[in-house]
């Protein structure tokens, strides 16, 4: 549903059901072979997930995120920041996202709920605390293969593809 009947939105809303069960014998060929670097990806997407850290951190922006649980190993193939809103404001995200686009980094809010999706707005909604909304208004997410290097001129951002 990512792709198959999506709005053009900066972040995922539909307005449609939409569905995609197909894979060419070319897609999943490229499937099979992304599996024998996928170590590496990994490391690639903590690497710039740390890269991200030590940034907001040389800014001096207290940034939460998604720890690691004891036992575990974060892929990092989706990371969301959460940026205090008493402390960046309520229309930090989206102007954080906006400047981000400037850099020609991807980023997004966080998944839109799905009760709030146009597709659903006529479905019964059976929710009294609204944590997905708050947090879809405040989190961030930033795509992790955006690399982040020190100069002696400040922070250069190299996209990697």
């Amino acid at each position: 549903m990512a792709t198959q009947a999506r709005d053009d939105a900066p972040h995922y809303q539909h307005s449609m059901i939409g569905y995609n069960y197909r894979m060419s014998n070319i897609c999943a060929g490229i499937g099979r072979g992304q599996m024998e670097v996928l170590p590496e990806r990994i490391e690639q997407r903590r690497s710039n997930f740390n890269r991200y850290l030590r940034l907001f951190e040389k800014l001096g922006w207290a940034v939460e995120y998604q720890n690691e649980r004891e036992n575990t190993y974060a892929n990092r193939w989706l990371s969301a920041f959460y940026f205090e809103p008493k402390i960046f404001g309520l229309n930090f995200r989206e102007e954080l996202r906006l400047f981000l686009e400037t850099l020609n980094i991807e980023s997004r809010p966080l998944w839109k709920p799905m009760h709030l999706q146009p597709v659903y707005e006529h479905c019964q909604y059976f929710g009294k605390w609204h944590c997905a909304e708050k947090r879809y208004l405040i989190l961030v997410s930033v795509y992790l293969q955006a690399a982040i290097f020190r100069r002696k001129s400040g922070f250069v951002l190299r996209m990697r593809f």
